[in-house]
């Protein structure tokens, strides 16, 4: 991708120029973004999806004022032609192949940070409410029409009667309602409602996550004390100095300092902190299941699977929660694979031989397609 050119996508900016002035900054709308657009799924497929255990789906409704949250499977649903509801698909993209192309335009940001491609199917004055997220999200109209009202709002107060996430004194600044191709982005914080005019409204939402930095570093610390768990590294307390104690709820301070030394040992491992890191950004989401692939044969390229990630850093390539040591020829041509997504089969020939063997591991594990 070229973030230098200017683009439809994002209003005639460059992606450059768009992370630089609208990036966690201010709202864009863009008219016509994606001219032609055309849903990545149909209304029968997204009934589909909704009856699937292995899809995370929600359904909201709003009828006669009452809000009523339902999270799925949801083998039937409400009447198409009735006002006031709202199907959710989350992880559209490990579901359909236009929907991960639809996704992949917008891998001008970090993919760390990219999440995934909602899809949201409403009836006539369907929403899920004037609420906010805690990321950014691009909307963009992909079917019928829909009225959106935002604004920078600081003094939300929710709602405590219903299942979702409301503001209860919701106060907009602008509105506009977007027809099909449409796109507005939102940086996280900024409120916003949006009701569909008609029926058949499908807007499709892509999300870039922020992890908060408490869970973050639950993870991470787990996945470094895991690697504690190796009887090479890992040792008992033992105290065969400890005097009798007329403080018996004292805690020693021999037991705070051992305490200190396997934190700090963790954290202090060369690339441990790095590694945990990718690793936990490329886990995959807990519906996600992987189908065996073909096998990599001669002559043959390869592409990532839709529901794969990968990311690199400096040492290690990731892919789906798992990491690996690489360098020279064999790191660079991984780490094309992890931004493009994809490797020509002259490409593919000049990896090593133990690279071959790991993407064809990856091929047989369905997280690589040959083609």
């Amino acid at each position: 991708m070229d973030i230098t050119a200017n683009t439809a996508l994002l209003g005639g900016l460059s992606p450059e120029q768009f992370m630089r002035r609208h990036w966690q900054k201010q709202p864009l709308l863009v008219r016509q973004a994606l001219p032609g657009v055309v849903p990545p799924v149909d209304r029968m497929q997204l009934v589909a999806l909704a009856a699937d255990e292995d899809v995370e789906s929600r359904l909201v409704t709003a009828f006669d004022g009452r809000w009523v949250l339902k999270q799925g499977p949801t083998p039937k649903l409400p009447p198409f032609s009735k006002p006031g509801w709202t199907l959710l698909v989350q992880g559209l993209e490990q579901h359909s192949g236009a929907a991960r192309q639809l996704l992949d335009q917008f891998r001008f940001g970090p993919e760390a940070r990219l999440d995934d491609l909602m899809i949201s199917y409403a009836s006539d004055g369907g929403g899920v409410g004037p609420h906010f997220d805690s990321y950014d999200v691009f909307l963009i109209q992909v079917a019928g029409r829909r009225r959106w009202r935002i604004g920078a709002q600081k003094d939300a107060v929710m709602r405590e009667d219903v299942p979702l996430k409301i503001i209860a004194n919701f106060k907009h600044e602008q509105e506009f309602v977007l027809e099909a191709g449409d796109m507005l982005y939102l940086p996280p914080g900024w409120a916003h409602d949006g009701v569909a005019v008609g029926g058949d409204c499908m807007t499709c939402s892509v999300g870039f996550r922020a992890p908060w930095r408490a869970e973050l570093a639950q993870d991470l610390l787990q996945r470094l004390m895991d690697d504690e768990d190796e009887p090479r590294a890992n040792r008992m307390y033992a105290d065969p100095k400890q005097e009798a104690t007329v403080n018996p709820g004292l805690i020693p301070t021999a037991l705070q300092n051992f305490a200190r030394d396997a934190a700090e040992r963790a954290l202090n491992e060369p690339r441990a902190l790095e590694r945990a890191l990718g690793e936990a950004l490329t886990e995959p989401k807990p519906r996600v299941f992987f189908e065996p692939g073909e096998p990599l044969s001669e002559g043959m390229g390869v592409h990532l699977d839709r529901r794969s990630r990968m990311l690199y850093d400096a040492d290690h390539v990731f892919i789906n929660g798992e990491s690996y040591r690489a360098s020279g020829k064999d790191f660079r041509l991984m780490r094309q694979l992890a931004d493009s997504r994809e490797l020509a089969a002259r490409e593919v020939a000049g990896l090593s031989e133990g690279a071959l063997d790991l993407l064809a591991q990856w091929c047989d594990d369905g997280w690589v397609q040959a083609v």
